[in-house]
């Protein structure tokens, strides 16, 4: 798997996480909130940890 694989994977990924910050929105989303919250998170360290490991690459 080389950089630009890797690249597009992680953008896929984070255009996700506007769908599960609109999830947290929702009033009904009950104890589903908390895995919401968890995938969020780590959301945010894949992306933080592909800037690290690539920072000359814009996402």
């Amino acid at each position: 798997m080389d950089a630009q694989m890797i690249k597009e994977r992680v953008v896929k990924v984070q255009s996700q996480r506007e769908y599960l910050l609109s999830l947290l929105e929702q009033p009904n989303l009950g104890t589903l909130r908390i895995d919401v919250n968890q995938a969020l998170e780590e959301m945010d360290e894949l992306v933080d940890e592909f800037r690290r490991t690539f920072p000359e690459t814009e996402i």
